[in-house]
């Protein structure tokens, strides 16, 4: 199979060395597109695929297509490409907020599949949700979480619409995480640790925290009440958490990022 990546940004790129390290496809047959010719340079260096500055006869080549860009570049992408993609290509869409049917008209085509990807593929521990047109074969939609499941793990959506909420949740979500872990680092700090020690007893409670969710069959509220002591610590902490509502706001903050998600597609 011959992959051929539209951008060489940070996704982009993350997917090429994922289909490398899994030996899903070989160097050789992988191919970069990358507009700028300072950016090709550097990842010609990387000697992770043949890297190439304007579209051609190549494009044709590739069983899929990856896009990888800006949504704002995409005008241009369609632009470039069109001439050169055939019905029988599959395309892969990592764009956020940019719709099946705008990709569809802007390349001529209908076999395309849409992901939403997070920032922990990069690191092997993604979560990325992908959404298909009907067009696309059940064997084709096999190859496609293969080679999504190379950055973490992959999710199928039967609607597109389930992408926005995916956007939401865990595309947005490593922020939402951070967010509430710095939280924690600067109450540590403010009840006396310096700045090493807060950023460990963060990092490891958050992830001794998640490897218990992993290893054990508990869902959250159960594993809250085994922490949980009548009179103790974590409730006092959970009564200031009940008072100001906090699972409300949060879930009012993930219901507005969705709104944004929706918005972003329709525009």
């Amino acid at each position: 199979m011959k992959v051929l990546v539209i951008g060489g940004g940070n996704m982009g790129l993350t997917y090429v060395r994922s289909f490398l390290k899994s030996h899903l496809v070989p160097a050789d047959h992988l191919t970069i597109l990358e507009k700028s010719t300072k950016k090709a340079d550097e990842i010609r260096k990387l000697n992770i695929g043949t890297v190439t500055v304007t579209p051609g006869s190549y494009v044709t080549e590739a069983d899929l297509v990856i896009l990888a860009v800006k949504p704002q570049d995409i005008s241009k992408v369609y632009e470039d490409l069109r001439q050169y993609i055939e019905p029988e290509q599959l395309i892969l869409s990592i764009m956020a907020g940019v719709p099946v049917e705008s990709i569809a008209a802007g390349l001529g085509t209908d076999k395309i599949v849409r992901a939403m990807p997070n920032l922990p593929a990069q690191v092997g521990m993604g979560m990325t949700v992908f959404y298909s047109a009907e067009s696309v074969t059940r064997i084709e939609l096999i190859m496609i979480q293969n080679l999504l499941s190379s950055t973490g793990k992959a999710v199928y959506g039967d609607s597109e619409a389930i992408i926005d909420s995916a956007t939401a949740l865990s595309g947005s979500g490593p922020a939402y995480i951070f967010h509430f872990m710095q939280s924690m680092i600067d109450s540590a700090k403010a009840m006396g640790f310096n700045q090493a020690q807060a950023e460990l007893l963060t990092y490891q409670t958050f992830r001794g925290a998640v490897e218990l969710y992993n290893k054990y069959d508990l869902s959250c509220q159960e594993w809250i009440q085994r922490v949980s002591s009548r009179g103790g610590t974590t409730e006092a902490a959970f009564e200031v958490f009940g008072s100001e509502d906090i699972s409300a706001r949060f879930q009012k903050a993930m219901a507005a990022a969705r709104a944004r998600a929706v918005e972003l597609s329709n525009r």
